[in-house]
């Protein structure tokens, strides 16, 4: 009686590939690029500015400083363009709220100069998301228009003069202050991206947004109230801007028109770099912090080389430029 035998069949490969090889085929280097850029521009600075003291604890802590306040935008910014709309005016509603909360707090006291620097977002904040929310006019040339008109009643009410804020609680809370050697606006910025990264990724509102951006006929028929959510998200910027304007205040210790006047470029900037498309359906917060941390890393690598001011610009151009690339096929 003869046997037959099967062949056995082929053991499967015990080997996997390498771990830099399962990494890359995870990374979607359009979505990713800006952690990836993070870390090479910070590792080029390390090398060639290490000795000018670019590794300091005090020197880092100085780029957490200073892009605290454009991060806090930028995240107010991110819902803005992940819902497929834009803001020009933040930079604006910031030095109008410094200076309403320096006079105020001159005229009343503490508590009356924060609520009215906050009430200066959410006045300009209602009129943007009613614009461009319920008489669907374009939001770039709404916020465009508001823009010139938040500056203009800053300088005209204060006749271009710096408002002093005294009041050292102010200063302290709003700017000044440090928990240990963590910088008070460090923390103020770290509250702002968690609450934001949490609500666009997590909640009801954060999906809603997105679901607007990608498709606002499509997000209607399911139910969304688009009109709403466009306002909504106009407000948050404005009272993101406005917490900002208090920063300023309170870092500055002033009110000043001018705190402010750019910020908006900074932070389109620093948010199409983080992966937000910018035709709307696709945000993150935890990117924008990082493309503001790479702005402010190189605008701090290039002080320590030894550019102007003139030659910052130039660069923080073709970043942009750069980001709106990245951001075409998205």
């Amino acid at each position: 009686m003869s046997t037959t035998t099967t062949p056995r069949p082929k053991a499967a490969a015990t080997t996997s590939a390498p771990a830099w090889q399962r990494v890359a085929s995870r990374l979607d280097w359009r979505r990713d690029i800006i952690y990836v850029g993070f870390v090479v521009v910070f590792v080029v600075f390390a090398v060639l500015l290490g000795d000018q003291g670019f590794l300091s604890t005090t020197n880092l802590l100085n780029i957490l400083r200073q892009t605290a306040i454009i991060t806090i935008i930028a995240v107010g910014m991110t819902f803005v363009i992940a819902c497929a709309e834009i803001d020009l005016s933040v930079g604006s509603i910031a030095g109008l709220t410094s200076i309403t909360a320096a006079m105020a707090i001159a005229a009343f006291g503490l508590v009356p100069g924060i609520i009215a620097g906050l009430a200066i977002g959410v006045v300009v904040g209602a009129v943007n998301g009613s614009l461009v929310a319920f008489l669907r006019i374009p939001s770039f040339l709404v916020t465009l228009a508001m823009l010139g008109i938040a500056a203009g009643v800053a300088q005209w009410v204060t006749a271009s003069a710096p408002q002093p804020i005294l009041d050292r609680t102010f200063n302290t809370v709003f700017g000044s202050g440090n928990i240990g050697r963590l910088p008070g606006l460090v923390i103020w910025s770290g509250v702002v991206v968690a609450i934001g990264a949490v609500v666009l990724k997590k909640a009801k509102f954060g999906r809603q947004v997105l679901a607007t951006g990608a498709n606002r006929t499509a997000a209607e028929y399911s139910g969304i109230n688009t009109r709403a959510i466009k306002f909504r998200v106009m407000m948050i910027s404005a009272m993101a801007a406005s917490l900002a304007g208090l920063l300023y205040a309170g870092r500055l210790q002033s009110g000043r028109f001018q705190w402010g006047a750019g910020d908006e470029l900074s932070a389109i900037a620093a948010v199409i770099l983080g992966g937000t498309a910018l035709a709307g359906g696709r945000g993150s917060v935890v990117g924008t912090l990082f493309g503001a941390l790479l702005m402010g890393l190189i605008n701090n690598g290039l002080i320590l080389a030894g550019l102007d001011s003139s030659q910052q610009q130039v660069i923080r151009g073709v970043i942009i430029i750069l980001a709106v690339a990245l951001a075409r096929n998205k």
